[in-house]
């Protein structure tokens, strides 16, 4: 049994937080970065768990592809990407406005994008934790499109808040992966716009597709949900390019249609967007979170031949 919260502690960290918020608020951009890459640096030293993680899915990922000196280098950018990555999304809202937004986001595809979204037929835009994947909500939701992203709640009540305000700042709505599926089908059935992140472990229980030659237990939901609510599937992805500069890219478009009378729709339509994530990712590998387990679980068959 879960040992109960305490609600002190939760507060505590809560203004904490909040304190080093407003610490990188006040900074300039190029001293806050230069913090976060402080902080980077102690993480890579004292997170042993992740750090391990992170060579394991590099080595199986890229193979000889990497020295070991080299996937070393790529596990401490991914540390100062992703702190870096706080400084961003913590400056923001103060940079990024209607009239601003063209400085700090190129977006080769919005074309294609903008087709889908006025296209009067419902969209999964679907993503991972790649590049700054809250800046493209954050700029739809500013440009006026109207759309909902799932995400996972926060244990911490007061950080929940915290960071739900920052992403419902400019309109987007967030809607909780384990208590709102009957919101989440109520947005596809009238037609609106849905952001999930699909790059996370299913459990046991997942789809197992392949993911860098892996593979990795995927969410079937996407793929469902795509099926029965007659929903185009976006591939998209967010990489940094400069100083608080992001390129939108558009990896992939998947139409249900072409899946409609498949008996491995399901199979295909989820091994085809984590290809194409797969790619965004080959972009840029440093700004992927190779820091958390994505091939934790495996195959029954897989498991046992591993052992003997």
């Amino acid at each position: 049994m879960a040992r109960p919260r305490s609600r002190v502690a939760d507060f505590a960290v809560y203004l904490a937080v909040r304190l080093v918020v407003c610490l990188v608020q006040a900074l300039p951009y190029r001293a806050a970065c230069a913090v976060a890459g402080g902080f980077a640096w102690l993480a890579y030293h004292l997170d042993r768990r992740h750090r391990e993680v992170a060579h394991d899915n590099l080595r199986h990922a890229f193979g000889g592809q990497l020295t070991d000196a080299g996937r070393d280098r790529m596990v401490r950018a991914v540390y100062r990407h992703f702190c870096t990555l706080l400084v961003d999304i913590i400056q923001l809202p103060r940079n990024l406005h209607p009239f601003t937004w063209r400085r700090h986001m190129d977006a080769p595809g919005i074309g294609r994008m903008v087709e889908c979204l006025l296209s009067g037929r419902p969209l999964l835009l679907v993503t991972g934790h790649f590049g700054n994947w809250e800046a493209g909500g954050y700029v739809l939701a500013m440009l006026g499109f109207h759309t909902h992203a799932i995400a996972r709640r926060l244990d911490n009540p007061h950080l929940d808040a915290f960071l739900k305000r920052f992403r419902q700042g400019t309109g987007q709505h967030i809607l909780d992966k384990n208590d709102d599926f009957d919101r989440i089908q109520a947005v596809l059935a009238h037609n609106g716009v849905l952001a999930t992140l699909a790059d996370q472990d299913a459990g046991p229980r997942g789809l197992f597709v392949d993911f860098f030659g892996r593979p990795a237990s995927t969410h079937k939901a996407v793929a469902l949900l795509a099926l029965e609510y007659d929903v185009p599937l976006l591939v998209t992805g967010v990489r940094k390019v400069g100083e608080l500069r992001f390129e939108q890219v558009i990896e992939d478009a998947i139409l249900p249609e072409e899946y409609a009378n498949r008996p491995d729709a399901v199979k295909a339509m989820t091994q085809r967007f984590t290809t194409a994530l797969e790619r965004v990712v080959r972009t840029a590998p440093e700004q992927y979170f190779w820091l958390h387990r994505r091939w934790k679980h495996q195959p029954a068959a897989r498991k046992a031949k591993q052992a003997a």
